[in-house]
């Protein structure tokens, strides 16, 4: 048994329970024993003085590309279970799209066995939708759940076929879990590589409409009103989206979304120049979109907000744009460009942001964390929101470095974070 912990002297914003106030924590056995003014800490525990800092549940990513088996360049799950935790992410979901994809009970178990021997941040593995990612044949989407999987995906690719999507909608209610769409229609999006429109033109580059995206969200979201089952439609980026996803919200479906900090922020300009650091999937858009992916994230019709980490080599990222691959390495940024994007021009609270990520995840996926409740496990962030830090891709804990925030000042540095009542992560040195 581990020595009781006792965090004291710091403001606890909980929006789980409607707490944003001086508070102290007691961790017993890795659980909440206490949260409150006057707990005191028990003879014998370890102390963490908390003055001047933030205690809030710890960060929820369910969308996190980990890249092992296969890619292990980019990424391990060892480095990017490191890197969540840096960025004050106590659980993270690990995307399907590897090579060979997580579509067996065997890669399933290989990616929990590997998380939990890390000691970082909890690795919670979602199988592939389809076997081999194809999107022709469902995977034994029972035997996946039997290993640990907690969703099904063909992430890096959308499940097009209709058929397909509604058996899947339809059989993953058996098991009480989610399907993860990568919203785009093929057909409008052969060759695109950044969004469509005055820039793309300029630059001489394919697009990718907004269309591609809003169409197959309405698609699903009709699939989903159809069967039953719970669509979450993965990193949000076009209005007509949201469009979409509040008809959805409207008649009660069990209809989830994301948007990726990037989203909330980034805009297509920052593509010209070539700049293959700002090439993603779905592409950047333009303000119109920004704002309202904002705007519906602040209302509830986007839930959460999930990083869609995609890190690559940096050879891979120097080739032409059309050649670079799509992807941020956003970890370790993300809860800096979100308290840039949405706390510091006052479109949401502090409270409301750790809601956006970190209680809603948990409240959405049926997940035991996300609080800092009695009894729930004692995941836990402690962070300065008021501190700057300058990104310095070179420090990343991750292997991969593409990020087109270098040299960005951002607010907000996560100082601790703590999995199961054992720090896993602490800063140190200058920012």
């Amino acid at each position: 048994m581990s020595r009781p912990l006792h965090i004291y002297g710091g403001r606890v914003v909980d929006p789980s329970q409607g707490l944003d106030s001086p508070a102290a924590v007691l961790i017993v056995d890795g659980r909440i024993e206490a949260v409150g003014l006057g707990v005191e800490a028990p003879d014998g525990a370890e102390s963490i003085d908390a003055t001047g800092l933030t205690v809030s549940p710890g960060l929820i990513d369910v969308h996190v590309h980990l890249r092992e088996p296969g890619g292990e360049h980019k990424e391990t799950i060892a480095s990017g279970s490191r890197a969540a935790v840096a960025g004050g992410f106590t659980t993270i979901w690990a995307m399907p799209n590897t090579d060979p994809p997580i579509d067996s009970p065997a890669a399933v178990g290989y990616v929990r066995a590997a998380g939990r021997a890390v000691r970082a941040s909890r690795v919670m593995p979602i199988g592939a939708a389809s076997i081999g990612q194809k999107g022709e044949q469902m995977t034994e989407i029972g035997e996946l759940v039997a290993a640990g999987a907690v969703a099904v995906s063909d992430d890096g690719h959308p499940v097009h076929n209709s058929g397909l999507m509604r058996r899947l909608l339809e059989y993953t209610q058996t098991f009480d879990i989610p399907v993860l769409q990568h919203a785009e229609d093929p057909g409008l999006t052969p060759g695109g590589v950044m969004n469509e429109g005055p820039v793309a033109t300029a630059l001489g580059l394919r697009g990718i409409p907004n269309a591609a995206e809003a169409g197959m969200v309405a698609r699903d979201v009709l699939l989903s009103e159809l069967t039953g089952g719970h669509l979450h439609v993965c990193h949000v980026s076009a209005r007509q989206s949201v469009d979409q996803l509040l008809w959805a919200k409207e008649r009660g479906l069990r209809v989830t979304a994301e948007v990726t900090p990037h989203h909330l922020l980034l805009t297509e300009e920052l593509v010209r120049g070539y700049n293959t650091q700002a090439k993603v999937n779905p592409p950047l858009r333009v303000e119109e979109d920004v704002e309202a992916v904002r705007q519906a994230l602040v209302e509830g019709v986007i839930d959460v907000i999930a990083t869609d980490h995609a890190p690559h080599h940096y050879d891979e990222k120097e080739r032409e744009f059309d050649d670079a691959p799509f992807g941020i390495n956003g970890l370790e940024t993300a809860f800096s460009l979100c308290m840039k994007a949405l706390v510091e021009p006052g479109h949401m609270t502090l409270s409301g942001l750790i809601d956006r990520m970190s209680c809603a995840p948990a409240r959405i996926m049926g997940l035991d964390t996300g609080t800092l409740r009695q009894g729930a496990p004692a995941d836990i962030v402690l962070y300065a929101p008021d501190e700057s830090w300058t990104v310095d891709p070179a420090r990343f804990y991750s292997r991969s470095r593409n990020t087109p925030l270098a040299g960005w000042v951002l607010p907000g540095r996560i100082m601790r974070t703590i999995v199961s009542g054992e720090t896993r992560f602490e800063a140190e040195g200058d920012a």
